[in-house]
């Protein structure tokens, strides 16, 4: 009995290996002679540059930036196996993760840091790139990101406008003439699973934006913020990113790279099932075991559990999801090859109990699904 065993990180708990690993421990305790395959992957948010990195045998290189609020942090960025790829995640140098809950405020975090890795590894002679653009603290439409690069912003009275999305407001011109020339020298991929567009009910402001501490004032002025920025982008490049699908990723650094980096979008998820060479890792599975935090509506949105079950579902593997807590709508995943959805918590418990406890509920349950399926697949 082979089993692939291909699930996210845990976020605030468990990496994607060691979900894979406590997975594995559990499905070994109902069939010990089970052959597992760890696939650890990501969908374009954190763990993404891991997952890449170690699929392919690559390294990570450490670089020092500004954080989300100016703060020095210490990020990285990857380098697969080819030698020529590099990963940069945008939420090593720009990510929620960064930032304490009370400081948490879309309106002063910025995207330079993300600017200061690309600049790093371009220094370093890299020129193909993959950006896994999820998990951001940022609603600057990816300005921070390029000031690091070159571009100045000028406010009404000339002089510079500083970081973050409150002084995207502010700017009325855009001056490329200093940007990093070498970024059209470049070939950006872009990992993201959101289509969202820049501004509007549905924009990166009110969909995203109370998740990184924005209030509802603070979500109608940032849309105001970035729908000024769209309309100056449009002037300076002809490019509308008001309502474009994927503008809106990442606060609006999906935007910045639509308009101003020679790039494309893909599901993050499908990027990396190619990466960590999944399609070829399923043949001759009996199923197939995936996961993540919190699974709900959004995760038919192209998340991990979405994008490995429509994989297995091209060989007919049925496919068991694992999770630390289900939410609403998830009857849509079915039909793309989900076979069923299971929760670590068995018991009531608080949110930090379950995240204390993560390692022995996740291996109870891996084995609890797996003496199920066991039982049935041998009759």
């Amino acid at each position: 009995m082979k089993i692939v065993i291909a699930p996210d990180s845990f976020k605030g708990s468990l990496t994607a290996l060691e979900v894979s690993t406590l997975i594995e421990y559990g499905i070994k305790k109902a069939v010990p002679e089970a052959e597992t395959v760890l696939v650890p992957v990501a969908d374009g948010g954190e763990g993404t540059m891991e997952s890449l990195v170690a699929a392919t045998n690559g390294k990570k290189v450490e670089v020092m930036v500004k954080g989300p609020l100016l703060e020095p942090v210490q990020a990285a960025y990857g380098v697969l196996g080819d030698e020529e790829t590099c990963v940069i995640e945008m939420a090593s140098a720009s990510g929620l993760m960064l930032v304490d809950l009370e400081e948490r405020n879309p309106m002063l975090t910025t995207t330079f840091g993300t600017g200061e890795l690309l600049r790093q590894a371009m220094d370093d002679g890299y020129r193909k790139f993959i950006l896994a653009i999820g998990g951001s603290a940022t609603n600057d439409g990816g300005i921070g990101m390029l000031q690091a690069l070159g571009m100045r912003f000028l406010d009404s009275n000339g002089a510079l406008v500083g970081y973050g999305g409150a002084e995207v407001g502010r700017i009325v011109e855009i001056e490329d003439g200093d940007f990093d020339p070498r970024v059209a020298e470049c070939e950006f991929l872009i990992a993201s699973d959101v289509q969202n567009p820049l501004i509007g009910p549905t924009g990166a402001s009110y969909v995203f934006g109370p998740q990184k501490g924005a209030t509802t004032e603070m979500v109608k002025l940032l849309d105001q913020y970035l729908s000024n920025w769209a309309n100056l982008v449009e002037k300076k490049t002809g490019i509308l990113l008001h309502d474009k699908p994927g503008a809106g990723a990442a606060g609006g650094i999906g935007g910045a790279f639509q308009a101003f980096f020679p790039a494309r979008m893909q599901r993050g998820i499908d990027i990396v099932i190619e990466y960590t060479e999944l399609e070829q890792k399923l043949t001759g599975a009996t199923c197939v075991f995936t996961g993540e935090g919190q699974i709900d509506s959004q995760t038919a949105s192209g998340k991990t559990p979405l994008g490995v079950a429509e994989a297995a579902k091209k060989h007919g593997i049925p496919v068991f999801v694992i999770a630390g807590s289900i939410g609403e709508g998830i009857d849509e995943l079915y039909k793309h090859g989900i076979t069923s959805v299971h929760s670590i918590v068995n018991a009531p418990m608080t949110l930090q109990h379950a995240i204390n406890r993560s390692n022995e509920l996740l291996e109870f349950t891996a084995e609890q699904v797996m003496r199920t399926f066991s039982a049935v697949y041998q009759k």
